[in-house]
């Protein structure tokens, strides 16, 4: 009995996406129908070594078959089928749990952009519509006693039907589409040219990828001689892969080619990796790996869904996928493959995590990843801040979230932009260049770059000539606060209240000022209740009239980030939600002073003009004001009384 089904409405989109708009290159359908073989054998080997009484071994292998007489290629393996739900699921509905949110993001990007978005999104099987008009898929599972014939264009609909297979197995097999003037299809048919393909793309895989050879030369007579206008069939069944594992070679006898053409094929990028490293440890625990670092950000990262983790192997049998528990959190865009000899193949999911073999690997590849980014930084650091605009929130996060405890580790790979340089520095590059008896490494935080160039509180280090690093991230403020210090210099926001930093003479005019312009203190403070929890006059001020500033390490700018995440989390409500804890500084040499000198006889009209003063500060820090019809009046009033003296 034949089912016919139609694709999903995104399902529809996105093979149409797929076929028409996704690699120049079409040679990698043969990459991926070959790749999906391996792990389907990779699949059906675990079974049978951890099952052997329900499922035989066997010979592994791949075969790839030419038909030229109905322009097809077939690949074969005899790894663990599917059955008819799997064939559903696996070959009829594309990438079911992203596919809407991978379509609107296509429809939204443009040119280069969504060949990258495609590019993220992997393609697998659907591959091989770029280069067949039809795709048949035979198909028995190892658990199964039916076979299934899976058809379709890759329009509209598919077919699925029951058939007699014996053996359990899938072969993918493609008829090739016609010809044209952009396109030679039937390349494919060619021999040399599989052969080209499979060394290429897929030398590494640890089955035989077999191809049978057909031939014809000339018929020799009795005695060697060639018979004229005569000749015979000659058939040669080649093993045309070395099947040795890319991370069991040695280095050096790996290419750069032969790296980033496994990291593309294995983790379905369209993009070369950013760095790549070798791992072999021998010792304690012994194992090796091959471990990748994205030029990009997988499109799915920062989504719920994304699962980090490295292919774990046990003497080069597939053990599990994406294990978890080799990754650090901070290290999660990582990708690559881990095969040690210290498992057992039917290993337990629930002692693998707590494996401490696995704690041991886990420690030494994010040591080895640290070190190769520390070496990349030292000898390109151009090279390293490509890397650092991708990933270097992580960085700071594996700060963050170990309170710390990673500092000594990941300090010297953080960069930060700066008040006094063009391109970012180090924590290094900054200490080196501090000023002679300055005390601390300074920072400002904000939405963006532009916004913390004009906070006010930057004139005077700018006037000085003193560096301030310049925090744009949601993460860089709460890094800093757990790292406390770098190099036993402490860390100081230029936005933090600063008394406790003036010599006894700054402290003694502040004093006077303060006892001199009491009135007009209280009156502020009064009118702004709720909004600051002081007001004081100001040693930072050069040009602007006001700013806030906060004590008690609560920064503006943290209030911030953890009033949207809360928001975002369904967390704190706004009685509850951590407050800064703000000071409203007056920059006492300004004209605006001055003029409000001329009221400190007239308490309600100072406090007329506190909101307006505080609502300029926050403004000037970079946040809306609240109640900006309240503003709007007392500003309009402002100017009508000055107009009318």
């Amino acid at each position: 009995m034949e089912e016919v089904k139609e694709f999903q409405t995104e399902s529809k989109e996105l093979l149409n996406l797929m076929i028409n708009s996704i690699y120049s290159n079409k040679d990698i359908f043969l990459r991926e129908l070959i790749s999906n073989g391996s792990d389907a054998i990779d699949k059906y080997k675990y079974k049978q070594l951890t099952n052997g009484d329900k499922y035989k071994a066997t010979d592994y292998e791949i075969r790839i078959t030419i038909n030229k007489n109905e322009r097809s290629i077939s690949i074969a393996d005899n790894g663990i089928g599917m059955t008819h739900d799997e064939v559903v699921a696996n070959l009829g509905t594309i990438a079911k749990s992203g596919s809407k949110d991978f379509v609107k993001k296509f429809k939204e990007a443009k040119d280069q952009e969504s060949i990258n978005i495609i590019g993220q999104f992997g393609v697998g099987f659907y591959s091989a519509f770029m280069v067949g008009k039809e795709i048949q898929v035979l198909t028995k599972s190892c658990d199964s006693e039916k076979g299934y014939l899976f058809k379709s264009d890759g329009v509209n609909t598919y077919s699925i039907s029951d058939v007699d297979l014996k053996e359990h197995g899938t072969t993918v097999k493609v008829f090739l589409k016609d010809d044209t003037g952009e396109e030679n299809y039937s390349r494919f048919l060619e021999y040399y040219t599989i052969e080209d393909l499979v060394k290429r793309y897929s030398d590494y895989i640890r089955y035989p990828i077999k191809l049978l050879e057909i031939t014809s030369k000339p018929k020799l007579d009795k005695d060697g001689k060639e018979i004229e206008g005569e000749s015979e069939e000659v058939k040669e069944d080649k093993t045309l892969n070395s099947m040795v594992p890319l991370w069991k070679k040695n280095k050096k006898d790996v290419t750069d080619e032969e790296l980033n053409n496994f990291y593309k094929q294995k983790f379905m990028d369209y993009e070369d990796p950013f760095t790549s490293l070798f791992i072999n440890v021998d010792g304690v625990v012994s194992y090796n790996a091959l471990i990748y670092i994205p030029k990009h950000a997988p499109y799915n990262l920062y989504s719920d869904n994304y699962e980090k983790g490295l292919d774990l192997y046990s003497k080069g049998i597939f053990i599990k996928e994406k294990c978890k528990e080799l990754v650090p959190d901070y290290l999660k865009f990582i990708k690559g493959v881990v095969d040690s000899d210290d498992f057992s193949l039917n290993i337990s999911r629930e002692i693998l995590q707590n494996s401490p073999v696995l704690r041991r690997i886990n420690d030494n590849i994010e040591k080895k990843v640290i070190e190769k980014l520390k070496e990349i930084k030292e000898k390109d650091f151009n090279k390293y801040l490509e890397f650092f605009n991708v990933f270097g929130d992580h960085l700071k996060f594996g700060i963050y979230s170990t309170y710390g405890m990673k500092k000594d580790m990941l300090q010297d790979l953080l960069v930060f932009h700066s008040l006094n340089n063009d391109k970012p520095i180090t924590l290094k590059q900054y200490k080196e260049a501090m000023k002679e008896n300055q005390k601390f490494i300074y920072f400002a935080s904000g939405r963006t770059l532009d916004s913390i160039k004009m906070l006010p509180q930057i004139e005077k280090f700018k006037q000085n000539g003193i560096d301030v690093l310049l925090l744009d991230k949601n993460i860089d403020e709460f890094a800093l606060e757990m790292m406390r210090d770098y190099d036993k210099t402490e860390f100081k926001n230029i936005s933090s209240e600063n008394s406790t930093d003036l010599t006894e003479e700054e402290k003694t005019s502040l004093d006077t000022l303060i006892a001199e312009n009491k009135r007009i203190i209280d009156n502020l403070e009064e009118s702004l209740k709720g909004k600051v929890d002081s007001v004081t006059f100001s040693t930072k001020l050069v040009d602007s009239p006001v700013c806030i500033t906060t004590k008690n390490g609560l920064s503006l700018n943290m209030e911030n980030v953890l009033d949207e995440e809360s928001k975002l989390q369904g967390g704190y409500t706004d009685e509850n939600a951590p407050k800064a804890s703000k000071v409203l500084e007056i920059n006492p040499n300004h004209e605006l002073f001055k003029a409000l000198q001329t009221l400190k006889d007239n308490d309600e009209e100072i406090k007329k003009y506190g909101s307006l003063l505080y609502d300029e500060a926050m403004m000037l820090e970079g946040f809306e004001i609240k109640d900006k019809k309240e503003f709007v009046n007392k500003l309009n009033e402002l100017m009508i009384k000055a107009l009318n003296k």
